[in-house]
């Protein structure tokens, strides 16, 4: 028995593997196959996968100018050329290195001890671009102030628990049709993918075309216009190549089955970049890359905040400020459903009416990390899809996520190299994890037409449009519209005009088989009718759908001994041993 054995057997049996259900802890309801030992790993990879967002989040709230005062000039409206306005925006992106690990950590403690799920939580990306650029503007130029837009996401998070503790956002994700529940895990994989092959966060394989939007790039920065459009040199960066080996490394350690092959591929690639002799350094001799470099040889160093902590301001006159509030509701409504259930889906923890386990104390969890969030100056706070790199390498409790919180705890100190890892380190993770989500598109129910139709809209808008919540909106208008109008046209005919239903799928019966009210409800109802109550009701589906999937993974008994019988089911080996000694059965998940 190694060490890790032996340390992940006492972890199991203490409390801590019994609070996260762990494997052999004698928890009410296991995970099957989790270990604290990959827990960690698994935290580890989620967190590199997702490490840009330190500095991304940084540069783009900086953008909006925070409390920077811009005195703007016919010849300068955005006081780009105001060399102290500029220095404070600088000053402000440092602070918000530090505020956005901070966030991170808060809110990924949050998701893991209270929701138990192996989520990252941090400021999402898509809604701090709305935030700064569409609500405060380029350097404040906007109609809404920084404070007042950071009072709005503030309330947001209120809103949004309110709306949790009275089971809504759980109703809103059981309602959700099951083949657009599927749907939006494949397009989610989908959306990983195209950020990862993208220059900004990704390898730079895919790049701007003014006629077709995108087109085949890899081109040196040298070759780019102001617009970021490849004049020349395609397929000719270094950086590209550099992602195209990480691709390679990952694919062929997963092969192998080798532990933390994404983590392994992540920090060779972000180590070699590092260096500014050679030809792909991520800090080339330019005025940035100067910049980026004197701050990555700090190592070690805390930034003031007081430039953006509590800066509110409750004034909300004006329609600006409520319609920037009631879009950044419906977005992160829809984005943050979509995001949990599908991480929930691809870890195994929704049941068959479409809820995931601890659904509540997720989205309550969520709720409070917004509100949180906007005290440190930034927009919203949500799960992030590269949690599935993380899954992938086994992670499946909220271990998981404090690992990646105690990562982002110490980035705080050591923001200038968890700041400093290349996108074309992190962008072949998100290739990887998104080929594994979209694997789930064969459950798409492909034989029935209103089910199919609205699914493939849904997987298909959100990479296209670059938002999660666009193609939920998409896959469930269309699903309505078609549906809608078979259904009154079967009623006004009497039946005599209806399609062939077979091939329909019944989701709405197990939904509307449990109540919509929230436990705690149920048991105030519970005692006034003086009614015994059962705390676990809910579970009975997560317990069904276990046992299923048990019976479909124990084929019948086979008497073998050496000879391993192979069979593959949702993408993973099952690989099925007989013992000889008591004739038991032993399965290995891979």
């Amino acid at each position: 028995m190694s060490w890790t054995d032996t340390i992940n057997i006492y972890i199991a049996q203490s409390w801590v593997g019994r609070h996260f259900q762990l494997e052999g802890s004698g928890a009410r309801r296991e995970r099957r196959d989790t270990r604290f030992s990959t827990e960690i790993r698994a935290g580890l990879t989620t967190f590199f996968a997702m490490a840009y967002i330190i500095s991304v989040n940084a540069s783009i709230i900086s953008d909006s100018g925070g409390t920077c005062v811009c005195q703007p000039t016919a010849a300068d409206p955005v006081c780009n050329l105001d060399a102290d306005y500029m220095s404070c925006v600088y000053d402000i992106k440092l602070s918000m290195i530090v505020g956005t690990s901070i966030i991170a950590m808060i809110s990924s403690v949050l998701i893991g001890v209270f929701a138990n799920l192996p989520l990252g939580m941090a400021p999402g990306m898509g809604l701090n671009a709305y935030f700064t650029y569409t609500v405060v503007g380029f350097h404040g130029s906007g109609n809404v102030t920084y404070e007042t837009a950071l009072a709005a996401v503030f309330i947001e998070g209120l809103i949004f628990f309110i709306l949790s503790i009275f089971g809504i956002r759980q109703w809103l994700a059981r309602l959700i049709p099951l083949s657009i529940k599927v749907a939006m895990g494949c397009g989610i994989g989908l959306y990983l993918c195209f950020i990862g092959l993208q220059r900004s966060a990704g390898i730079g394989l895919v790049s701007l075309d003014t006629a077709t939007l995108v087109t085949l790039g890899g081109c040196p920065s040298e070759a780019l216009n102001e617009m970021g459009v490849c004049q020349w040199g395609h397929m000719e960066s270094g950086t590209l190549y550099m992602g195209i080996l990480g691709l390679l490394i990952m694919s062929i350690l997963l092969m192998y089955r080798v532990r933390g092959a994404i983590l392994i591929s992540i920090l060779f690639i972000a180590i070699t970049s590092w260096p500014r002799v050679n030809k792909v350094t991520y800090f080339p001799y330019t005025p940035q890359g100067d910049l980026m470099f004197d701050y990555f040889k700090k190592v070690v160093t805390l930034h003031d905040m007081s430039h953006i902590i509590g800066n509110f301001n409750f004034n909300f006159e004006g329609k600006d400020i409520w319609i920037a509030l009631i879009t950044f509701l419906y977005v992160d409504i829809l984005d943050t459903t979509g995001t949990m259930y599908s991480m929930a889906n691809y870890g195994g923890f929704t049941d068959r009416v479409g809820d995931f386990e601890h659904s509540t104390n997720a989205f309550m969890c969520d709720a409070l990390s917004i509100s949180i969030g906007a005290c440190f100056g930034s927009s919203p706070c949500t799960a992030y899809i590269e949690s599935g790199a993380g899954i992938a390498e086994g992670g499946r409790t909220g271990i998981t996520a404090i690992t990646i919180a105690f990562c982002f705890f110490i980035s705080i100190f050591f923001s200038p190299i968890f700041a400093s890892f290349p996108p074309w380190s992190t962008g072949p993770a998100l290739i990887v994890v998104g080929s594994m989500m979209t694997s789930g598109i064969r459950n798409i129910n492909w034989d029935y037409p209103g089910d199919a139709i609205p699914a493939f809209i849904t997987l298909t808008v959100m990479p296209f449009t670059y938002s999660i919540a666009y193609g939920v909106i998409g896959g469930i208008i269309s699903y309505i519209v078609i549906n809608g109008f078979v259904y009154l046209l079967d009623k006004a005919s009497f039946g005599y005009i209806r399609p062939d239903y077979s091939m329909r799928e019944d989701w709405w019966s197990s939904v509307l088989d449990r109540s919509f009210a929230p436990l705690w409800m149920r048991y105030i109802a519970a005692k006034i009718r003086g009614q015994p109550f059962d705390w676990y009701q809910d579970e009975d589906e997560f317990e069904e759908k276990e046992d299923e999937s048990i019976r479909q993974e124990s084929p019948p008994s086979i008497h073998i001994s050496p000879v391993q019988n192979q069979s593959v089911k949702s993408g993973s080996i099952v690989q099925e041993y007989s013992s000889e000694k008591d004739g038991s059965h032993r399965h290995q998940f891979f």
